[in-house]
């Protein structure tokens, strides 16, 4: 067999090339602990981010285009507004210049009857004869009577306007009649108001006297009303007074309250308003029996000294019954605290005997490093 140089295919060899990029980019985005972790796309997110910003951009270029088109829209119908103004204006001051050149009063076909003209003057006498019988424009024996007609047409002008002048003074005087009519009529109506308000014054003037009156009497009988309770309210308060400066209340009348109820059976009761006191005999029964209730009141202070004195000792006899109860609970649990030490040195040797087995005699061989790192190394 002969060796050949054959040529290298180069898209084999970019097929290959794209399939190592591939799996380079599988390999990191497999491996990378923040999006393993998190569990989302970054880079897809961070696209999804850039393509927004891009179409807002993109929306906002476009809106500032539409802006510009708008404003440039704007400026060229402004312009063409005024351009249509200004050529308005240019025709309209041609147009005017044109009639006042060439479509003057005195150059059109009927100025010479207008103007009073009745023959060709002798300068156009050449050119109107040279033109031909078409080009006249006044002929003989036209105008006839033309004076009397407009002096007619005028005298009936005259008559007209005379008559409207007529009219319109007639018109005018009516106006002015009717003007005075209505400025009597105001004047009739001005004193008319005059009168009412100066009825409605009086009116007013009459009533507010009544009601002065009416008050006036209103404030009187008040007054005597006032002046009538006032004496009725003496007459009571000096009957009270005589009634109270006579009475049991004020004259130190001990049986006053000790009345019997009327109608009942019972003792008599005391009556408050009137009572004025307790007699010797009664505040010696109340000194004596406060007496005994303060030799009572002492007895039983005894009585609760005695038992606070008893309780303190049995708390004293519990207290020291508990020191004792806990100093035995210590021991206890000083030795429990021993055998449980000697209970774990002894299974902490166990255990370090059951390692050295494992160690020595069970598990002797043991993985390298190079065992452990062969996991996980591929995206497939």
């Amino acid at each position: 067999m002969y060796k050949l140089d054959l040529p290298v295919d180069s898209r084999a060899l970019q097929a290959v090339e794209r399939r190592r990029a591939a799996e380079s980019a599988r390999h990191k985005r497999i491996f990378s602990t923040r999006e393993r972790v998190l569990g989302v796309d970054a880079r897809a997110l961070e696209r999804q981010v850039a393509e927004r910003r891009g179409q807002e951009e993109a929306e906002k270029q476009r809106d500032r285009a539409h802006d510009m088109l708008r404003v440039s829209i704007d400026r060229m119908a402004l312009e063409q507004q005024r351009e249509e103004e200004h050529r308005r204006r240019e025709l309209a001051q041609e147009l005017v210049r044109y009639r006042a050149l060439h479509q003057r009063a005195e150059d059109s076909r009927d100025a010479d009857i207008n103007y009073k003209r009745q023959r060709v003057p002798e300068d156009n006498l050449s050119t109107a004869q040279s033109c031909g019988p078409a080009s006249m424009q006044v002929f003989q024996g036209e105008g006839v009577g033309e004076d009397e007609r407009k002096r007619a047409e005028m005298e009936l002008n005259e008559r007209s306007l005379r008559a409207q002048r007529e009219e319109r003074e007639r018109q005018e005087n009516e106006q002015k009649q009717k003007e005075l009519l209505r400025v009597k009529e105001l004047l009739q109506q001005d004193l008319r108001a005059i009168q009412l308000d100066a009825l409605e014054e009086e009116c007013k003037r009459a009533t507010c006297i009544a009601l002065k009156s009416y008050n006036q009497a209103q404030a009187d009988e008040r007054q005597e009303r006032e002046r009538q309770e006032k004496l009725r309210r003496e007459g009571e308060e000096m009957a009270e007074v005589w009634h109270m400066v006579t009475s049991d209340l004020l004259t130190e009348c001990p049986e006053a309250a000790k009345r019997k109820s009327e109608g009942s059976a019972v003792a008599p009761r005391v009556l408050p308003d009137h009572w004025k006191g307790m007699s010797p005999e009664q505040l010696s029964a109340i000194y004596r029996q406060r007496e005994e209730q303060r030799a009572d009141r002492e007895k039983q202070r005894q009585l609760e000294r005695q038992r606070e004195v008893a309780w303190d000792l049995q708390q004293l006899e519990q207290a020291r019954q508990q020191v004792e109860e806990e100093g035995r609970m210590r021991e206890l649990e000083k030795e429990r605290r021993l055998q449980l030490d000697k209970y774990n040195q002894q299974l902490a040797q166990e255990q370090r005997i059951h390692q050295q087995y494992l160690n020595n005699q069970l598990y002797t061989n043991r993985p390298s490093t190079r065992y452990f790192t062969q996991f996980g190394t591929s995206s497939r």
